[in-house]
């Protein structure tokens, strides 16, 4: 198949010289795996101490990986993408809360958001993150088994009718809806859940898609069960497809608690995982639909292959391509010149509440082998072609 991923001037065609000059400096940084953890510190410290570092961080890694502070920020950028065919996932990045009035804010974001999307044909699909909507203690709890006080189970209630109404809403305004993925110790939980929605929402076709970390070795195993169970019981599944994003975390927990890890032994491993569970995928599609978030040129290669071997146009809507806002432009911005669905997932939110999102972001950066550095050749490789 022709590479075309290595076009850097259709990847980057909406970049002027200064923002083509700031991600190359951006991902200079991130190459340097003791600044990202010294800056991450440092960044922590200062927003906690409510210093004045705002402009500084909107300036930098914020705009690059980010759409805005709010939905109408963002609309500049997703018209821009759009106009090249490359879609928006809006993403309302805020982490870590811990409260149920938090939680119904997130609830009521989520549901402007759907609005939003709605009326918007450059953004099909909406997004939330299960910790989003209930404590994550308490997503632990229900994880393990354990029996819950009354007040436990009317917190349970609460998620639960958090989930149902955005997912209703979804239905009806017929929008399909991507739940993220958690840690290992909180996803069966979050499972239960999107598997509750599936079952009621998805009946003609996939609204509720549920997150796959494909670096865990038994998400392969958990794909085929809800194969089988859409099957028996008639109805349709959606998967997002990623590799994953606690690594260190879910590795260093294991390891501290004494058991076998959840991740997959290497690097490979988690690529064979990813193709494995997509190539499984591709012959169940008459009951399924595709989200495949991936950063990994082979695996974009490979589903194009899948698609073509199986004849399925580029165009299908049971098939798409996710990026992240800032990564990757080479593969989102080549696709969709080709006319496949492309998607990015577009962060917002006040940047203050938004940085632990953009921390992990370039904590991750720092630790997949080899994406910081394709980056910065892509990037070298049209400051060359445009002789910045």
């Amino acid at each position: 198949m022709n590479r075309i991923f290595e076009d850097t001037a259709t990847a980057f065609v909406l970049k002027t010289d200064s923002e083509l000059e700031r991600a190359y400096f951006l991902f200079r940084m991130i190459a340097n795996e003791p600044l990202v953890k010294i800056g991450a510190a440092a960044t922590n410290f200062a927003i906690k101490a409510h210093l004045p570092v705002e402009k500084l961080i909107r300036a930098t890694v914020f705009d690059h990986f980010c759409g805005g502070v709010n939905e109408k920020d963002c609309l500049s950028i997703i018209d821009k993408m759009y106009d090249k065919g490359v879609s928006s996932v809006l993403d309302y990045s805020v982490e870590g809360k811990e409260t149920e009035k938090q939680f119904d804010a997130a609830l009521e974001k989520t549901l402007q958001i759907l609005n939003f999307v709605k009326e918007k044909e450059a953004m099909p699909f909406a997004v939330f993150k299960p910790s989003g909507f209930g404590r994550f203690a308490l997503y632990k709890k229900v994880n393990l088994g354990k029996e819950l006080n009354s007040k436990e189970q009317e917190e349970w209630s609460k998620v639960q009718g958090r989930f149902d109404t955005v997912c209703q809403k979804a239905h009806k305004l017929d929008v399909s809806l991507l739940i993220d993925a958690e840690e290992s110790w909180i996803q069966d939980a979050a499972d239960q859940l999107v598997e509750g929605m599936m079952h009621k929402y998805n009946k003609e076709k996939a609204i509720v898609f549920n997150t796959l970390q494909l670096y865990r070795w038994d998400r392969f195993d958990y794909a085929k069960r809800m194969v089988r169970l859409a099957k028996e019981d008639n109805f349709k599944l959606g998967f997002k497809l990623v590799r994953g994003a606690y690594l260190e975390k879910e590795n260093d927990r294991a390891e501290r608690k004494g058991y076998p890890t959840p991740i997959c032994a290497s690097k490979k491993e988690t690529d064979d995982n990813f193709d494995a569970v997509m190539t499984y995928l591709m012959d169940h599609l008459e009951i399924l639909s595709i989200f495949a978030g991936t950063h990994n040129e082979l695996s974009s290669y490979n589903l194009m292959e899948l698609m073509e071997q199986y004849g399925i146009l580029p165009k299908d809507t049971r098939i798409w391509f996710g990026q992240l806002y800032g990564m990757s432009d080479n593969i989102s911005f080549n696709l969709a010149a080709r006319g496949y669905n492309v998607a990015k997932y577009l962060p917002f939110g006040p940047v203050r509440d938004v940085m632990p999102y953009l921390i992990r972001r370039a904590e991750e950066n720092t630790s997949v082998a080899g994406q910081t550095s394709r980056e910065l050749a892509l990037l070298k490789k049209e400051r060359d072609r445009r002789k910045i």
